[in-house]
């Protein structure tokens, strides 16, 4: 990993959504997919996905950015199969130039018949990345941290509202009882987890969280 914990707090840049683009190379059709990735669990969710999706391809070549604790960043890279150097490491070249984090990136290759060489395969590999974090489009965030909050379906409209109206984005999932997954700014953290306890009257369940 690497990184600064003091950075923990500070605004960094990642991409908006998803992204997608693709050009060919002496007959190789190489297509770059770029998604936000606010844990290693959901970029490597979003590898299996464009694998599953590409499974006829003959590389899906990831990288990734990940910030975890203290405000370190996980980094990961795969050839799949491509020389040694020659794929996941200019892609994630591209994401630590640009200064990019909490983005997951897959490179889709399509063999021509045509080998590149290893220098073509650099320049093909990373121009497909740049591509894809251009469809994304870079934003800058500040940091965020997981909040989940398990209540009644009786509560469940209070949460939902208090989550709406702070602009949190969230899941809910409705079961015997009902359990919400949200992300907050690490600042507010903290307030949003008090607001919730209030408004419930201490029924609803809320992570400690870490921030």
């Amino acid at each position: 990993m690497v990184g600064d914990g003091d950075t923990a707090e500070e605004p960094f840049r990642t991409v908006a959504g998803r992204g997608r683009d693709a050009f060919e190379v002496r007959g190789s059709e190489f297509i770059g997919h770029a998604a936000p990735a606010r844990s290693v669990e959901e970029a490597e969710a979003f590898i299996a996905e464009v694998r599953e999706s590409y499974s006829d391809a003959t590389h899906n070549v990831p990288a990734y950015r990940v910030r975890v604790e203290d405000g370190f960043i996980r980094e990961y890279a795969s050839d799949e199969g491509e020389p040694t150097g020659s794929a996941g490491k200019p892609a994630l070249n591209v994401l630590t130039r640009r200064g990019l984090e909490n983005v997951v990136v897959v490179v889709t290759r399509y063999y021509g018949g045509t080998n590149l060489g290893v220098g073509g395969l650099v320049r093909a590999y990373g121009q497909a990345v740049k591509l894809a974090v251009d469809a994304a489009r870079v934003v800058e965030q500040v940091p965020q941290v997981p909040i989940a909050v398990e209540t009644t379906y009786d509560d469940s409209g209070t949460v939902r509202g208090i989550l709406e109206s702070e602009g949190l984005e969230f899941e809910a999932d409705y079961g015997a009882r009902v359990r919400f997954a949200a992300w907050a700014p690490r600042p507010k953290a903290e307030a949003v987890r008090d607001r919730l306890r209030s408004a419930t009257s201490g029924r609803a369940a809320i992570d400690p969280g870490d921030g």
